[in-house]
This record gives C-alpha cells, structure tokens and sequence, in this order.
C-alpha cells in the first residue's frame, strides 16, 4: 500500500502504533469502526468467549437479541437477517437470494467497483476483474461522475441521465437474452470515488428495477452504521429502499462478523429450497461483539459526532482548495471524505502520480490515508468514528504541508 510498507503492532482509539514505536493518526480504516481496540467491545468478546461459543445449531439469547437490536435499525420491511463472516459471504449470499428469489441470473453492478472476492462475487468486482473475467450474467454502468459531466444540468436532469444507463443495463441483458435478476451498489460509491450522488438519483433506479422485475441490493459494508453521521444507512441518505442489504467489515470491529438483511418473503421463499448453514456466522461471541458496537455507536452518540466533525472537515478541506491548484473537488458526508487531484482546472487531469506522492508522505508525517477512484487520483479519508476536532486539525494542516511541499 506504501512505498515503504508498514508494520503495525498495536492500536488505541484513533491511533496506531508500528513495530518502532512510532505513532500514526488512523484517517483511512473503517474495520474498527467505534476505534482500535474499544474496551467495551474487547470486553464483551472476552467475557462471552469466556463462556461459550459455539455454531447456531442451538439457541442463544445474545443472538436473537442482537437480531432484534439490529433489524430495529432498518425500515420494518427489512425484517430478516442471516449471518455471515465476511462482506464477501455477504454479498454472495444475496446474489443467491436475489437469483433463486427472481428465477433469473442478470446482475448490474457499476464498472469501478468492489464487493468481495469469491469466484461470483469477483465478477461483480469489476476493478478487479477485467470484462473478459465477469461471464455473461454480469454487465456493469458508468461510475457516476457529476464533477466532470455535469455540463450545466441541473440535479434532477442528472439523476435521470444516470438512472438511464440502468435501463440501458437491463435492456442490454434482454437483448442477450438475459434475464435481470438486480442490481448491487455500494451505497457510498466508495471504490468510485464517493461522487456526490444527486438527489433522486437512487428512488429512480429502484423504480427502473423493480419495473423490470428485478431486485435492489444494498452493499453498505462502507457506508453503514452510521458512517454518513445523518442516518444509520447509506441508502437512507439516498432515498432508496432495498429488497436486500449486505453488511460487513464495522460490524464487528474487526472481529469477523457479516449479514444479510432481507425482505421476509425473499428469505422464506430462498429457504423453502435451500439450506443456509455457516458454521462461524451470528455464533455467540460475534453477537456479543455486534451488540457492543451498536452500545458504543449509540452511548457515545457517534453519528452526532460524525456530523459535527465532518462538517468540519469538509470546511477545512475546502479552504485547502482554494489554496492548492491540485485540488480539483472535495465531497463527502459524515465521516467519509474524497479529495480529487488534478494537474489543471481547465483539463481536470487526474493528477494520479501527486497523489500517490500525497498518500505516502502524509505516511511519513504519521497519518494515514489512502487513494481511490478509475483513475487513482482521489484521496480517500475515512477515519473510525470517534475521531474528533483535534484529530481533523492534524489531518488538515499536515495534508496542507503535504500539498505544499510536492
């Protein structure tokens, strides 16, 4: 990931720790997602480890009640969860829901993204495979990119024309004789670059999709609880409401802990003809650690702080805009920002070496971010949830001095 690759040893909050004893300021991992090592969520794992852990085979209160406490989150809808391990189990198993459920096999998926890596689910990871890779039931849609194709529309011309190129999708399928099972998005677009998707953008999708008779499935592995500050879920920003949800990495805060949320009657109907067993997935010890990390979210009001101090954020990032030429966009909400490096605001160049230059030696400043987007060119910040006014202040001037110096 760095020109000189780091070896960490031990993390505290927002801060990390390499083998030299060497301090580093965490902007970019979202898998500890309440902070490295909470004492509550290492607590509660310890304690129920302690205790008993075993597969679902058998009941356990923790795991009910953490069903409970996490289906409350979603509209009643959305009444039903399976457990997994991974975002990639995830998102493989609701492909297999979203294909049985509709009796078909097209899935659209945007051409720069990432949900996992099983052999189906690399095919809808399109920045990691190439077309040749993806088989015929997988078609992707252009990443949406309104800082360089706005062309003077205003917002609602540009949720239409981005929501065409999904019935452009599925037409493209019927006339492979395909049949369109759904589409899954990542409810950030964070492997796109976090556009600033425009308002009614997503309830026109659903719209086409359901249509078409497809389904609508939510990856909110990045964008989830509460990473946005406003809502507990990225397609609740959006407007959007899914027929499945698949959720992954800040689940667990780091410990291996995924899942499913569904529509009662596309799980019934999936079950009905298959067996869904994982011998890890929702055991007691997951769900310890699932419940604490809905406890800290809550107790120490972390989407209020997500919107307090990303609002800051993008105030700071901005300024630095109007300071450095390179900067050609900034966006994002909550606790989830992108900043776009151009060579000219005439050309809008992806300045794609800068930005590898910016990634690494904001490293050796101790602070740690990475980069994204078609074209590598977008610095990705997404620190864990507690980070605060102090810790944005030294993100923003070490990257002001970072910028300054290429």
């Amino acid at each position: 990931m760095y020109e000189q690759p780091l070896q960490l040893v031990r993390g505290d909050g927002v801060w990390l720790y390499d083998v030299d004893g060497k301090r580093y300021l965490d902007a970019y991992n979202n898998v500890p997602h309440v902070g490295h090592c909470h004492p509550r969520v290492v607590e509660a794992l310890a304690q129920q480890a302690a205790t008993l852990n075993t597969h679902t085979r058998y009941l356990h209160e923790t795991v009910v009640t953490y069903a409970e406490r996490l289906l409350a989150t979603f509209d009643r809808s959305l009444s039903n969860v399976l457990f997994c391990c991974t975002g990639t189990e995830a998102n493989e198993l609701a492909l297999r829901l979203a294909r049985e459920c509709t009796g078909r096999q097209g899935i659209l998926c945007t051409a720069w993204s990432y949900h996992g890596n099983s052999a189906a689910v690399s095919q809808i990871s399109s920045s990691f495979t190439p077309p040749a890779k993806r088989g015929p039931f997988v078609r992707t849609i252009p990443v949406l990119d309104p800082y360089r194709e706005r062309n003077g529309r205003e917002d609602e011309a540009l949720a239409s024309a981005y929501a065409l190129d999904v019935q452009k999708g599925i037409e493209d399928f019927e006339r492979r004789g395909v049949k369109f099972a759904g589409l899954l998005i990542c409810t950030a677009f964070s492997n796109e670059g976090l556009p600033t998707v425009p308002p009614g953008y997503l309830p026109k999708v659903v719209d086409i999709i359901h249509k078409a008779g497809g389904l609508f499935i939510a990856d909110e592995v990045q964008a989830g609880f509460g990473r946005f500050g406003s809502h507990m879920w990225g397609h609740q920003v959006l407007g959007g409401l899914p027929d499945i949800v698949t959720l992954g990495k800040p689940m667990g805060n780091g410990h291996p802990l995924a899942g499913v949320v569904a529509r009662a009657d596309l799980v019934e109907q999936f079950t009905r003809e298959n067996l869904y067993f994982n011998t890890f997935a929702g055991n007691p010890v997951s769900a310890a650690v699932g419940l604490a990390v809905l406890d800290v979210l809550r107790d120490e009001r972390l989407l209020d702080n997500a919107r307090d101090v990303g609002g800051y954020v993008i105030d700071g990032l901005k300024a630095l805009q109007k300071k450095h030429s390179f900067i050609g966009d900034v966006r994002g909400r909550g606790l989830f920002f992108a900043v776009e490096m151009i060579k000219s605001h005439s050309t809008q160049e992806p300045a794609a070496a800068q930005t590898q230059q910016i990634v690494n030696r904001m490293r050796d400043r101790g602070v740690l971010i990475s980069r994204i987007g078609p074209h590598n060119n977008i610095l990705k910040i997404r620190p864990p949830m507690p980070f605060r006014r102090e810790h944005a202040d030294l993100l923003l001037q070490t990257l002001d001095d970072v910028i300054t110096g290429l």
